[in-house]
């Protein structure tokens, strides 16, 4: 089968379950892109013809592009589940190639919490007036004992009652 028209087939499918025009926006543009490759890098046109090998090689190839890690997983999911629904919802092909490609891996991020100083700020900030403020005053001071994973939160607790 002609690639190009199996992936057409794919992308009214998930017009069908009424995808996000933005997710069929990224959709599009990566199979675009993906079958650019393929056809000219590769010389591939039928997806019969398409390998863990050749996909490993568009992968690597967007990794020496300076592609973050995190857009080559999102990539990667988007050719996954297109391989995926040929396999198991069309019959087109016995074996998913992306079973096979090693999917890079994304560091994790820690965020910050606020330093000390910003804790102390936030308290000093309240007084004891009115019941809003020493209520106020008393969360911030439980919530910095939690961590920084409780003030992230924070912005729950002051809402006026």
């Amino acid at each position: 089968m002609q690639l190009e028209d199996v992936l057409e087939e794919y992308l009214y499918h998930c017009m069908a379950l009424n995808f996000t025009h933005k997710t069929m926006i990224n959709k599009r543009q990566e199979y675009k892109h993906l079958l650019l490759f393929l056809r000219e890098k590769r010389g591939i046109t039928h997806l019969e013809s398409v390998t863990e090998h050749d996909l490993k090689s568009y992968i690597r190839g967007k990794q020496l592009e300076g592609l973050q890690p995190v857009s080559i997983v999102a990539k990667c999911k988007l050719i996954k589940a297109f391989f995926n629904w040929c396999v198991k919802d069309e019959g087109y092909l016995s074996v998913n190639p992306m079973d096979r490609v090693e999917i890079p891996k994304v560091a994790k991020k820690v965020k910050q919490g606020l330093s000390v100083d910003e804790i102390q700020a936030m308290i000093d900030s309240f007084s004891y007036k009115s019941y809003l403020e020493a209520r106020n005053k008393a969360i911030i001071a439980c919530l910095a004992d939690l961590g920084h994973l409780g003030l992230l939160s924070l912005e729950l607790f002051l809402q006026p009652m």
